[in-house]
């Protein structure tokens, strides 16, 4: 898998309406013991992980995560930005994760994740 791919295939596991298939997903790319920061979450595990994208797509129904920009890739860290777009194609703002990939880059070690633009000086 590419690193693109790796990124989409985790993006998936967060718009998969059926819990068996986010858990499936995120099997394929989140390292053992991989960790998940954002503003409001801090998640070690893939089962803590899934547990949670239940938890912010119960708030959300029908709600899906797009990829947004390019995954830029170096020394085995990537960052990209994505946007959460509603069931009724209402988009919140955009996002940027940075993923640390384990070191024989096959899968997701962590993500710290933050929510909208960045705010000018």
């Amino acid at each position: 898998m590419t690193v693109e791919q790796l990124i989409d295939r985790y993006c998936e596991a967060w718009s998969l309406p059926d819990a068996g298939a986010r858990a499936t997903a995120l099997a394929e790319v989140w390292a053992e013991g991989a960790r998940y920061t954002d503003p409001g979450a801090d998640v070690t595990g893939a089962a803590a992980l899934a547990a949670h994208i239940d938890t912010v797509l119960a708030s959300y129904p029908g709600a899906r995560v797009e990829r947004t920009s390019r995954v830029d890739l170096h020394h085995g860290v990537a960052r990209f930005a994505w946007q959460m777009v509603l069931a009724d194609g209402r988009r919140l703002p955009e996002g940027l994760d940075i993923a640390h990939l384990s070191t024989d880059g096959t899968r997701i070690a962590s993500i710290v994740g933050f929510f909208g633009a960045l705010k000018a000086r």
